[in-house]
């Protein structure tokens, strides 16, 4: 069933599960009585680390390298970083910062993850 699937609604449902998986990671560590940086950061890429396979498995069916994982952190992180420092320099509450983040990040997480996984690149497919 899922190969007849539109692959933005393959990427939603990762999506779901690698926010589910960010809050979870995050709020053990925040328990555990960790800081936000180490909790947040602890957390983005253990769910990173599960988008990428998940998104290469399911979502795109491409081999796993460690090359593509590389430029889908750096990318992705990247994303993150900017919006993160954009949010501080603005002064801006978390929760818009997180809201803004969850908009942004599923067209434009999208577009690249589309890059990343089926453009044909010798660089990044090893």
């Amino acid at each position: 069933m899922h190969r007849r699937m539109p692959s933005f609604f393959k990427y939603l449902i990762v999506g779901i599960f690698n926010t589910a998986i960010h809050v979870a990671v995050f709020a053990a560590l925040q328990a555990a009585g960790n800081d936000q940086v180490f909790s947040n950061l602890v957390a983005f890429i253990v769910a990173l680390s599960f988008s990428y396979i998940a998104n290469a498995w399911f979502t795109f069916r491409v081999p796993v390298s460690l090359m593509r994982y590389c430029v889908f952190v750096a990318g992705m992180g990247s994303l993150s970083a900017s919006l993160g420092h954009l949010a501080d320099s603005r002064s801006w509450p978390p929760p818009l910062t997180v809201g803004l983040f969850c908009l942004i990040s599923l067209p434009l997480g999208f577009v690249f993850s589309r890059w990343v996984f089926t453009e044909k690149r010798r660089w990044i497919s090893r």
